[in-house]
């Protein structure tokens, strides 16, 4: 047996001040698709904005269903966009954040398991890095690259 250790390097933030401007610009828009939430049942509405490697930004929302599992979360529903509406260009960066009541929740909104698998497939097409912004009010998290966030990730072999 071998023991191993798995470290991870990441940016921390206080607030969006701090960040640089691409990211606060991406972050801010992952805010205003919260909006695009429709979230009657938990009341967590969470919002996604992608870049793309043209700088074009495709936003998205979670969307709720009476029928659970029947919705969809926000980073799904905009890296499926992204890739419907653009699919020669690569996602560069994904921003994610949730509001609860209009008010950015103080936690990041940590995207799901089928979203991290999701969001490698997406790093897998673009076969470049994809940054990872996870914002709430009391810090941002940025991440490299999405083994970061899911480091033994599935590759289909």
């Amino acid at each position: 047996m071998a023991q191993k250790r798995l470290t991870i390097d990441y940016q921390e933030y206080a607030s969006m001040a701090e960040m640089e401007e691409a990211d606060r610009s991406l972050l801010e828009r992952a805010v205003k698709a919260t909006e695009g939430s429709y979230a009657p049942y938990s009341k967590y509405n969470v919002g996604a904005a992608v870049l793309l490697s043209d700088g074009t930004v495709v936003t998205g929302a979670n969307q709720e269903n009476a029928a659970f599992p029947s919705g969809l979360c926000a980073e799904r529903t905009a890296l499926f966009a992204a890739h419907a509406q653009y699919p020669r260009l690569s996602v560069r960066a994904i921003a994610i954040t949730a509001c609860r009541g209009g008010r950015m929740v103080e936690e990041p909104a940590w995207p799901c398991g089928a979203c991290r698998q999701v969001l490698a497939e997406s790093q897998k097409r673009a076969e470049a890095p994809v940054r990872v912004i996870v914002g709430g009010l009391s810090r941002i998290v940025v991440f490299s690259c999405v083994e970061d966030i899911l480091p033994f990730i599935f590759n289909g072999l």
